[in-house]
């Protein structure tokens, strides 16, 4: 046993040494287990003894079929530091995006029921405007204000609700929620068909709550993610058949 304890302690301090010298930051993901292994000259079972540790100690984050992670260790993470590793999780698997559409069913479910019953005359007016802003943007002739006009006008019915709370956790993801919203946009609203579907959800949500209507405005925002959800997966599947169908070989090749 402490032949063991040894070891991980030195795959450890291997580890350490090698997010230092790579200089990965918070939320970079380590490369993969084999390639790791062959970097340190190590057996992959020694290899995870020490990946074990630094995950015990918080220095390193795993995620099943996701890999392993840079942890932030400090106590003082203010939001900005927060949402910058999740940014980078996103960007290193896309598979992230569908976390990020759960928490939203949460939290805008309920920004809507508060904005519904809650929201002024102004709140009603700015969220109008931002709705008809972004059924005009096109994502063709500008992706990111696209993107950017559609988490406005959620982030408008957030400020509607007057729950400070949910308004800081709406605000405090903006930049994380504007790269899925960006990835799921450019794959959705290339579909004319999906498009009008998904303005057609916004427009009711909005609706809902300009007339107070608190009830529908939370059932019709749960609608909207969750389209948004199964289309995106619909897409995502559509995408990995056309890609196995690729490599499939062509009966016709080598026949004389």
């Amino acid at each position: 046993m402490p032949d063991e304890i040894r070891l991980a302690d030195r795959l450890a301090e291997q580890l350490r040494q090698f997010i230092a010298e790579q200089g990965l930051q918070p939320g970079a993901r380590l490369p993969a287990e084999r390639l790791l292994a062959q970097q340190l000259a190590v057996s992959r079972s020694s290899l995870r003894e020490g990946l074990q540790k630094l995950i015990g100690e918080g220095a390193l984050m795993s995620r099943r079929g996701g890999g392993n992670f840079v942890a932030d260790q400090r106590d003082d993470w203010p939001s900005a530091r927060l949402v910058m590793p999740l940014s980078t999780l996103l960007a290193d698997d896309p598979g992230y995006r569908y976390d990020v559409l759960e928490a939203r069913v949460a939290i805008e479910s309920s920004t809507a029921w508060h904005a519904a019953r809650r929201a002024t005359p102004e709140d009603k007016a700015h969220i109008q405007r931002c709705c008809q802003m972004m059924l005009q943007v096109s994502d063709r002739d500008d992706p990111d204000l696209a993107a950017h006009s559609d988490v406005r006008f959620h982030l408008a019915i957030a400020e509607a609700s007057h729950n400070l709370v949910l308004l800081q956790a709406m605000r405090g993801l903006f930049d994380l929620l504007q790269s899925s919203v960006m990835q799921s946009r450019q794959r959705m609203y290339t579909a004319p068909e999906i498009f009008r579907q998904l303005a057609v959800q916004h427009e009711a949500i909005c609706q809902a709550i300009v007339t107070g209507d608190a009830d529908r405005a939370r059932s019709v925002t749960i609608h909207h993610l969750e389209f948004v959800d199964a289309t995106m997966r619909n897409l995502h599947e559509e995408e990995a058949r056309r890609a196995r169908s690729m490599r499939i070989p062509d009966s016709k090749r080598g026949q004389p």
